[in-house]
């Protein structure tokens, strides 16, 4: 966990590359939740994604720390590996990128363009993972984790810009995937001395960490399908869970049509496209709105990098499958 002032330090780094970002409170969403809803739009990055926040922050150590890596390889569904490929390239660090076999092309186009070898492998992110440990040590690559405590250090950045300008928040509705944005929220919450609430969202079909947060032991799950890969995760990531098992609130399930619903309600209502993870936290919201009365709440907007056909079929009233 990190201090208000180490947040600030990694805030004033990561703005030497972007700006920080938005958030907003859209009359018609509030009309829906039946409360006071807070959007962090992390969707207007460099990189249309939080993790471009955390891969700025973890390369700033790589180079301090082993200042003789030529290249790093990790694996993705897209964000985080857009991240990487994105601050790797501008330190001068080769970026190799695997990534299931069927994964969004828009995505690995823009993983491409920012520089990546892009290597595909498997049939979900787990599956990807292994392969990186493999090919690490053929190509002499540094292996760069899908959890970090530097990944969530640039990460809480965004907690800290979101309730340092509204520190009156009730909850904070966060995705889950493998982790680093929960995690970062809580460290954001912690170091700045609130009580807002935290609360976890899955997927349905990955409810690990949920099922784990619950149990009070790490739960796998078996191969499934989401459209919302930021969260097509099946094991959660033990040290993310460390912190997110003691720090969150609850964790709540929504299913895919859920997520397409808060997707179409995003567009219609403030004209911003989403993808599948970035939509999950207002579902949850409108999931729970009976238990939100009167209540201010926050929810991050992940990423907006959702590929063209899954956003049509959603505005056709569709989820896509």
């Amino acid at each position: 966990m990190f201090t208000k002032h180490q947040l600030e330090s990694a805030a004033q780094y990561i703005y030497q590359h972007m700006s920080a970002t938005p958030q907003y409170s859209w009359p018609q969403i509030n009309t829906k939740a039946g409360c006071t809803v807070v959007v962090k739009h992390e969707n207007h990055t460099p990189i249309g994604a939080f993790k471009v926040r955390g891969g700025l922050t973890f390369m700033s150590w790589l180079r301090a720390n082993h200042p003789d890596i030529q290249g790093i390889i990790t694996a993705t569904r897209g964000n985080h590996g857009q991240s990487q490929a994105f601050a790797a390239t501008m330190a001068g660090i080769k970026p190799v990128i695997v990534v299931p076999h069927g994964n969004s092309q828009e995505k690995n186009n823009a993983m491409r363009a920012f520089g990546a070898e892009l290597i595909e492998h498997g049939q979900d992110f787990n599956e990807s993972l292994l392969e990186v440990n493999r090919l690490a040590k053929e190509k002499n690559l540094f292996v760069v984790p899908p959890f970090h405590e530097q990944i969530m250090l640039g990460v809480a950045t965004y907690g800290l810009e979101l309730m340092t300008a509204h520190p009156d928040l009730d909850r904070i509705y966060v995705p889950i995937g493998c982790g680093s944005g929960i995690c970062g929220t809580i460290t954001a919450r912690n170091a700045l001395n609130l009580k807002t609430k935290i609360i976890g969202v899955v997927s349905d079909q990955f409810p690990a960490a949920k099922k784990s947060f619950e149990s009070r032991q790490i739960i796998n799950t078996e191969v499934a399908y989401s459209f919302a890969d930021g969260m097509a995760v099946r094991s959660p990531v033990p040290d993310a869970y460390s912190i997110y098992s003691k720090g969150a609130e609850s964790i709540v399930e929504v299913s895919d049509d859920e997520i397409a619903e808060a997707t179409r309600i995003y567009f219609s209502d403030t004209h911003n496209t989403t993808e599948g993870a970035g939509a999950a936290a207002l579902a949850a919201v409108l999931k729970e709105s009976n238990q939100l009365t009167n209540q201010k709440v926050g929810v991050i907007l992940t990423g907006g990098n959702i590929d063209t056909n899954q956003f049509r079929d959603i505005l056709d009233g569709k989820t896509p499958f």
